[in-house]
């Protein structure tokens, strides 16, 4: 099997030849610069200057000399967004930090010593304090059918599928839920639903509404030549969730469906991914019955995201993508054998049956250090096979 067929034959729930792997294929299963930059001397290989698919977070494209090496089944697509769209160029010196003032009006600091990645500091409407309809009209909001965002992808599709790979694509900006939260701040999105909420849901319909425009615009042109589209937000903690679930019922799901009903009507026979960290699992039967294919990531160290119980549970209904080795603990901090024990018992929980796609929970961090990073990638190798 090739890569493209061994992953559609998982996404029907079907056992194929060897569980896939993923690595890059969108900004949830990356890697950070420093991290691949130390796995390639490590690999005793050149160092390159790869593409960037996340600025903010700092992920970079592998090569492709290094993603053929490794086995990787997936190709990912980057728009250019807020996130990866000549970021570089619009630094501004702020003193102890680079600041990045982006087209969505927020701002950015990256530290000048030891910088990881951008952090967020400040929010465009967090000070109105009776928030009105006339704020969201009067908001300078980006163009999300800008066509620059698309040029050139697909060709790049077109040649993954023609070295048989699957295609991912990633959107616009993160969910409705979190951009809710970098425009108001974390404060104000969590209480003006139930303060505001004519306003809220003026502000997530027109965040959904961008999203929307975008899909449009770029699956008009791509929708033939991508497998999967990748779309998300983050309710879920360590613990539980960030907001109660039936607050996400009755607040954000309604335009989170619609994003993926747009979605769904342009690109009939693509698959659809969301991706939200932390415990999830009261929302995954809201996923599913949203129209999700594929949950990424499994958050196997949250509280009710326990692998084994959850592929019981909902493995006939949904995809599991990531949850291969714990990237908070054990993949930065643990020894290359403690990271083997965990990607056995993570890929033997999971793999049964099909329905699964090996990956880490979330992107490969600057202080991974490289021999982890191949003691997870010998394992898999050592036990992909059905």
């Amino acid at each position: 099997m090739n890569s493209r067929e061994r992953i559609i034959k998982t996404l029907s729930h079907e056992e194929p030849d060897q569980v896939p792997f993923d690595l890059a294929g969108s900004t949830w299963t990356g890697i950070a610069s420093n991290a691949y930059q130390k796995l390639l001397s490590h690999m005793n290989l050149e160092l390159d200057n790869p593409e960037w698919a996340d600025v903010i977070q700092q992920i970079v494209i592998p090569s492709e000399r290094v993603l053929e090496k490794l086995g990787v089944d997936t190709r990912g697509l980057m728009p250019l967004t807020s996130h990866n769209w000549n970021v570089y160029d619009k630094l501004t010196d702020a003193g102890d930090n680079w600041e990045y003032f982006d087209e969505w009006n927020f701002t950015h600091h990256f530290p000048k010593n030891n910088g990881n990645w951008f952090s967020l500091v400040e929010y465009p409407m967090e000070k109105i304090n009776n928030p009105a309809i006339s704020d969201i009209e009067q908001f300078e909001w980006p163009r999300a059918d800008d066509k620059r965002r698309i040029a050139g992808l697909k060709e790049k599709a077109i040649k993954f599928r023609d070295q048989g790979k699957i295609v991912i694509i990633k959107g616009l900006c993160a969910g409705v839920f979190e951009m809710h939260q970098r425009v108001r701040g974390m404060t104000n999105a969590l209480i003006e639903p139930f303060v505001f909420p004519e306003f809220s849901d003026k502000l997530t319909g027109k965040i959904a509404d961008l999203k929307i425009e975008f899909w449009e615009m770029a699956l008009d042109e791509l929708a033939g030549v991508v497998d999967i589209i990748a779309e998300g937000d983050d309710y879920g903690s360590q613990e539980s969730q960030l907001i109660d679930p039936e607050h996400f019922r009755n607040y954000y799901k309604p335009h989170v469906k619609r994003v993926i009903s747009a979605i769904r009507e342009k690109a009939r026979d693509a698959k659809i991914m969301f991706h939200s960290c932390g415990n999830v699992r009261p929302l995954i039967p809201d996923f599913i019955e949203m129209g999700v294919d594929i949950l990424n990531p499994v958050h196997i160290t949250a509280t009710g995201m326990e692998p084994r119980q959850l592929k019981n549970d909902f493995g006939r209904d949904i995809v599991f993508w990531g949850g291969g080795i714990d990237t908070q603990g054990v993949l930065p901090s643990g020894t290359p054998e403690q990271v083997a024990d965990n990607v056995k018992r993570n890929i033997e929980a999971l793999a049964p049956g099909g329905g699964y796609v090996f990956a880490t929970v979330h992107n490969i961090q600057g202080d991974v250090p490289p021999e982890n990073v191949m003691a997870m990638w010998e394992t898999y190798n050592q036990i992909k096979n059905y």
